[in-house]
C-alpha cells in the first residue's frame, strides 16, 4: 500500500533526467545508428528549411499578410531562430541523444514539461509534415499542367479552404488530395527502408533546389519592377495581438492581425528545419562537433536565401496579384519567362519532397525518445526495425496521419497551427538553457550559446512576440491538443513512466 501510494505521488512529475543518464541511454543495443556527418546534418537542415517557406508560404503571406515588406518579416522570424538555434545548439552537444526539446526539457524542467514539449512536437511535425505535402501538391500539379495533364477536380485538394479576405470557410468542390496522399506513402517506404538511404535521397534533392533557388534569384532579379514595393508595408509594421485581440496594428477581414509581425509569426512555419537536425543527434557520427554545426549552417544559409528570393517575388509581381497556391512558378509564367516556370515547378517538386522527407524522417525520433521513457507504449512507438535500425511502426503511423490531414485540411489552418507549436518548443528550449546554466554550471558544454543570458532571453522574447501575432483560433486548437497530450499523460504515461516505476521500486526497497 504504501509503494502504491508512493508511485501515485506527483513527485515524479518535475524529476529530471540527468545528463548521465541521457549518456546510458546511447549505449543500449536499441539506439540508432551513427551515420550522419556534419555536412549530411547541414543537408538536413537545408533539406527541411528549403521548401515550402519559399514556393508555397511566401505567396500566401505577402498577398494576405505583409505586402512588400515579406523580406522584414523574414528578418525578424529568422532573429527569433537565430537565438533559438543556438540554444538549441548548447544542449545538442550536451545530450546528443534523438528527442530534440523533448529531452531538453526532461534534463531541466521535469517529466511533466517534457510530456508537455513532446507532445507538442508531434503537433508540429505531423502538421508540417501535411502542409508542405498540400504544397507540394500544388506545384506537382502545376508542373504537369504544362504537359497538358490534369488530376481530376474531385481528388484535386482539400474538401474545404479558408478566405481570409473574405473571413469565411468555402466548399472546393473536391473530395481528397490524391497527389499529397500518394507522396506521403512514397516516403514513408523510403524511411522504414533507413537513414542512410533517405540521407542519401534528401542530399540529392537538396543540391537539385539550391540550384533552382538561385537560378530565381539570378534570373528574376532582371524583371524586378521597383514600383512593385510602393506601398511597401501596405498591411502596416506591426500585427501584434492578445489571444486574438489586435493591441498593435491593422486586423485584416478575418479579425487576424495583419503586418511584418503577423507575416513573420505566418511565415516561421518556414524555419523549422534547424529543429530537425537535433532529433538526429543520435545518429550523428560526432554529435557534440556536427550537429550545432548542422543547425546554425542550415539556418544561416537559408535565411539569406528567403530574404533574396522574396525581394525578387514582390519586386517581380504586384503584391496583391502574387498567386497563392504557387508564387514563384506563377511569377516567371506572367514575365514570359516559360522555361523558368518549367524549371521552377520541377525544383519546387524535388525541393518539397525533401522537406515533407526530414519532417517525417524526425517525427518517430521524438516519439521513439518518450516511449524508451514510458510515457507512451514501447511496444509499438519503441520498436526499431532488427534489420533497417529505423522506428518503423511509428513511422508508418506517421505517414498515415500525416497522408489523411493533407488530404483534407486546406493550407491555411495547417500552417498556422504548426507555427505556434514550434513556438512553443522554441521557448522552452531558450528557458531550458538558462535553467540548466544555472543548475548544472559545471556540466560539460562542446558548445557554449555565446551571451547568456541575453540571448536566451532574446529567443524567449521574440517568440512570445510571434506567438501572440497569431490568430485566437490557434491558441484554442493548441489548447485542445494539449488537453487531449494531458489526459493521455494522466492515464497512461504518468502510470508507466520509467522514472516512476524507478522511484516505486526504491520506495520498496
Amino acid at each position: 500500500m504504501k509503494a502504491e501510494e508512493e508511485r501515485l505521488m506527483p513527485g515524479h512529475l518535475f524529476k529530471k533526467k540527468t545528463l548521465a543518464m541521457l549518456h546510458e541511454e546511447m549505449k543500449s543495443e536499441n539506439r540508432l545508428r551513427r551515420v550522419l556527418g556534419p555536412w549530411s546534418l547541414t543537408s538536413l537542415g537545408i533539406g527541411c528549411i528549403i521548401g515550402a517557406g519559399i514556393f508555397v508560404i511566401t505567396g500566401y503571406a505577402a498577398h494576405y499578410k505583409t505586402g512588400p515588406a515579406l523580406s522584414l518579416s523574414f528578418v525578424v522570424a529568422g532573429l527569433a531562430c537565430i537565438f533559438a538555434a543556438l540554444c538549441y545548439a548548447e544542449f545538442a552537444s550536451m545530450a546528443p541523444v534523438a528527442g530534440s526539446a523533448y529531452t531538453y526539457a526532461y534534463a531541466t524542467l521535469g517529466e511533466l514539461f517534457a510530456w508537455i514539449i513532446g507532445w507538442d512536437l508531434v503537433l508540429e511535425y505531423t502538421v508540417a509534415s501535411a502542409s508542405v505535402a498540400h504544397g507540394w501538391s500544388k506545384y506537382f500539379q502545376n508542373f504537369i499542367g504544362m504537359f497538358k495533364i490534369k488530376v481530376p477536380h474531385i481528388m484535386s485538394g482539400a474538401p474545404f479552404d479558408f478566405d481570409p479576405a473574405q473571413g469565411e470557410f468555402l466548399a472546393t468542390g473536391s473530395w481528397f488530395d490524391l497527389p499529397a496522399l500518394a507522396i506521403v506513402a512514397i516516403l514513408t517506404v523510403v524511411l522504414v527502408i533507413g537513414i542512410r538511404e533517405s540521407s542519401r535521397f534528401n542530399n540529392l534533392m537538396v543540391a537539385i533546389k539550391v540550384a533552382v533557388v538561385l537560378l530565381v534569384i539570378a534570373a528574376g532579379v532582371f524583371y524586378i519592377d521597383t514600383a512593385n514595393w510602393h506601398p511597401f508595408a501596405p498591411f502596416g509594421w506591426a500585427g501584434i495581438s492578445i489571444f486574438g485581440k489586435t493591441i498593435l496594428g491593422q486586423t485584416g477581414a478575418d479579425g487576424a492581425p495583419v503586418g511584418v509581425l503577423a507575416g513573420a509569426a505566418m511565415i516561421f512555419f518556414a524555419y523549422i528545419g534547424f529543429d530537425s537536425v537535433s532529433t538526429h543527434a543520435e545518429e550523428a557520427r560526432n554529435p557534440n562537433r556536427d550537429v550545432p554545426f548542422g543547425i546554425i549552417a542550415s539556418l544561416v544559409i537559408c535565411t539569406i536565401l528567403y530574404i533574396a528570393v522574396s525581394i525578387v517575388l514582390t519586386g517581380m509581381v504586384p503584391y496583391d496579384q502574387i498567386d497563392v497556391d504557387a508564387p514563384v512558378a506563377a511569377a516567371f509564367e506572367r514575365v514570359g519567362l516559360r522555361w523558368g516556370q518549367f524549371v521552377i515547378s520541377l525544383g519546387a517538386v524535388v525541393g518539397i519532397t525533401s522537406v515533407i522527407l526530414v519532417l517525417m524522417l524526425s517525427q518517430p525520433r521524438v516519439l521513439l525518445a518518450m516511449a524508451r521513457d514510458g510515457l507512451l507504449p514501447t511496444g509499438f512507438f519503441g520498436s526499431v526495425h532488427l534489420r533497417f535500425r529505423t522506428p518503423w511502426k511509428s513511422t508508418i503511423l506517421t505517414g498515415i496521419l500525416v497522408g489523411a490531414m493533407a488530404s483534407f485540411i486546406p493550407l491555411g489552418i495547417l500552417a498556422e497551427l504548426v507555427n505556434i507549436g514550434t513556438l512553443l518548443a522554441f521557448i522552452i528550449v531558450c528557458s531550458a538553457v538558462l535553467i540548466m546554466r544555472y543548475l548544472n554550471p559545471q556540466a560539460e558544454r562542446p558548445f557554449r550559446c555565446p551571451w547568456s543570458p541575453l540571448i536566451p532571453a532574446l529567443g524567449i522574447l521574440f517568440c512570445l512576440v510571434l506567438m501572440f501575432s497569431l490568430p485566437a483560433a490557434n491558441w484554442l486548437r493548441l489548447g485542445v491538443w494539449m488537453l487531449v497530450g494531458m489526459l493521455i499523460y494522466v492515464f497512461y504515461g504518468y502510470r508507466h513512466s520509467v522514472l516512476a516505476r524507478k522511484r516505486n521500486s526504491d520506495s520498496q526497497t
